[in-house]
C-alpha cells in the first residue's frame, strides 16, 4: 500500500492531471487521473498509513535546491548591520560578531532559516560555515548537529569555508582538514581574501590538495568584484588550469563570479572556453552581489551580477542561490529561492517565458546536478519523493505570482503545508 497518494497533480512534461503514488520514500507509480472511482474526494485525509491528498490541479516539482547558503551567519543584521554596505565591511562586521559565536547560537539562528527554507519548498541545502581562527569549528559543529536533527525534513551538505583566507590565516588549513575529518562534504575557498596574487594561487593549491586527499569536490568563493582590474578577482582561468591539471573537471564550483560581467571580446571567449573545458559550475548569488557591488561608482552604477544569459548562451553550467539571509552580506531574504530567481530575472534582463522556465530548471535540476544529487532527483517513477506542490497549475506563473508552496514532501512524507486566504470587501452605495 502506498504511503502517500497525490491526486490531480500537474507534472512537468505530462498532459492532464495525474495520480502520483509514493511508497518507501520514492515515486512508485504515475497514472492518468480518472473521473469517478473510489478514491476519497475530500481535499486531505489521513487513514492509517495511507494519506491521500487531492492537490486540485496544482503543479508538482522536485523540491528546490540551494547550493550556496551561509546558515551559520544567518540573522545577524539585527545585532550589527554593515553600514558601509561593502564586501570589506561585511567581512569586518561578521568577523567581530563571530568571535562570540557558540554552537547553540548558530543552531538557533540556522533553525529559523531551515524552517523557512522547508516551508518554501527547499529539500537540500549546501551550507558554507566559516572555518577560521575566529570561528574555529563552531559553525561546522552546528551544521553537523543540524544535519542529523533535520535529516527527515531537509538534506544538508557542509562546506569547510575559510572566510578569513588560508595563507594570511594559516590556522585555517588545519581547521579545514579537521572539518573534513568530522564529516564536511566539500572543501571551500575564499580565493580573493589574500594579500597578493601569489598568495591567492597558494590558497587555491591548498584547497585542491585537500580535495584530492579527502576525495571531495571543491566549492570556492571567487572573482567577487565589478571588474577584473585587481588580479585577485580574476582567478577563474587559473582555477580552470589547476582543475584540468589535477583531473578535477566537473568537480569544481565557484560562487559569485561577478567579475565575469566586465569581460568582452576575445578575452571573454577565452574565459568561457576555459570554464567549459574544466567543467566548472558558476553559482550566482544576486541578492548579495548586487547589494555589495558597485559601491564605489557614483554614476552609472554597475549591477555587479554575473552575466547569466550570456553564460547560458555559451553552455556554461550556471546555478543560483540565496547566499545569506539578513546579515552583513545580505540584509534581507526569507530563504525562498523562488524570490531569488525572480529578482535575478528583474535585474538580469530576463523577461520571456523561456527565461522564466530556465530559472525554474536552474533552482531544481541544474542546482541538483551542481551539488551531485541529480541521480534519482525529479518527478518520475523511481525518483526520490522530495517534492513541492505549488499553489498554481503553472510553475512559471507561480514564479511570477510568488505562489505559496501548498505542500512540501520529503522522503514521501509531508513536512510543510501552507495556505493563503484573501477576502476582498467591496462597499456598495
Amino acid at each position: 500500500m502506498p504511503d502517500l497518494v497525490l491526486h490531480n497533480a500537474v507534472l512537468p512534461g505530462l498532459p492532464g492531471p495525474r495520480t502520483v503514488s509514493i511508497e518507501d520514500g520514492r515515486i512508485q507509480r504515475i497514472t492518468a487521473e480518472h473521473a469517478g472511482g473510489d478514491r476519497p474526494r475530500e481535499a486531505d485525509r489521513t487513514s492509517g498509513p495511507l494519506r491521500t491528498i487531492d492537490v486540485g490541479g496544482r503543479a508538482v516539482l522536485p523540491s528546490f535546491v540551494e547550493p550556496h547558503l551561509h546558515l551559520d551567519k544567518a540573522l545577524l543584521d539585527a545585532r550589527l548591520p554593515n553600514l558601509e554596505g561593502t564586501l570589506a565591511g561585511a567581512i569586518k562586521v561578521t568577523g567581530a560578531l563571530k568571535a562570540e559565536f557558540t554552537v547553540d547560537d548558530c543552531i538557533d539562528r540556522a533553525r529559523t532559516v531551515l524552517d523557512l527554507a522547508i516551508a518554501n519548498g527547499t529539500g537540500t541545502i549546501r551550507s558554507h560555515p566559516d572555518v577560521d581562527p575566529i570561528a574555529h569549528l563552531v559553525g561546522v559543529d552546528a551544521m553537523l548537529a543540524l544535519r542529523e536533527e533535520y535529516r527527515d525534513r531537509i538534506d544538508l551538505q557542509i562546506v569547510a569555508f575559510p572566510q578569513e583566507g588560508i595563507i594570511k590565516a594559516p590556522e585555517s588549513l588545519a581547521l579545514m582538514e579537521e572539518a573534513l575529518r568530522k564529516g564536511a562534504d566539500v572543501v571551500g575557498g575564499c580565493t580573493y581574501n589574500e594579500p597578493s596574487l601569489e598568495e591567492c594561487h597558494e590558497h587555491i593549491d591548498e584547497v585542491f590538495d585537500l580535495a584530492e586527499k579527502y576525495d571531495v569536490p571543491v566549492d570556492m568563493h571567487c572573482d567577487f568584484a565589478v571588474d577584473d582590474s585587481d588580479p585577485r578577482y580574476a582567478l577563474v582561468e587559473h582555477i580552470a588550469d589547476v582543475a584540468i591539471a589535477r583531473g578535477m573537471q566537473g568537480r569544481v564550483t565557484l560562487g559569485h563570479m561577478t567579475s565575469l560581467a566586465s569581460l568582452s571580446g576575445q578575452h571573454r571567449i577565452q574565459v568561457w572556453d576555459k570554464i567549459r573545458q574544466a567543467g566548472i559550475n558558476i553559482v550566482v548569488l544576486p541578492f548579495t552581489d548586487m547589494h555589495l557591488n558597485g559601491r564605489d561608482d557614483d554614476h552609472n552604477v554597475r549591477r555587479g551580477v554575473a552575466p547569466v544569459t550570456l553564460m547560458w548562451d555559451v553552455g556554461v553550467s550556471v546555478g543560483l542561490s540565496s547566499n545569506n539571509v539578513r546579515n552583513a552580506f545580505t540584509p534581507f531574504g526569507n530563504a525562498d529561492i523562488l524570490d531569488v530567481a525572480l529578482f535575478l530575472a528583474q535585474v538580469g534582463h530576463m523577461g520571456s517565458p523561456s527565461h522564466f522556465q530556465r530559472l525554474l530548471d536552474t533552482v531544481t535540476h541544474r542546482n541538483a546536478e551542481i551539488i551531485g544529487i541529480d541521480e534519482g532527483y525529479g518527478v518520475q517513477v523511481g525518483d526520490r519523493a522530495d517534492l513541492v506542490v505549488l499553489d498554481n497549475p503553472d510553475p512559471v506563473d507561480a514564479l511570477l505570482s510568488r505562489s505559496v508552496r501548498s505542500f512540501v514532501i520529503k522522503g514521501g512524507r509531508v513536512v510543510a503545508e501552507t495556505t493563503k486566504s484573501t477576502t476582498l470587501h467591496q462597499d456598495h452605495p
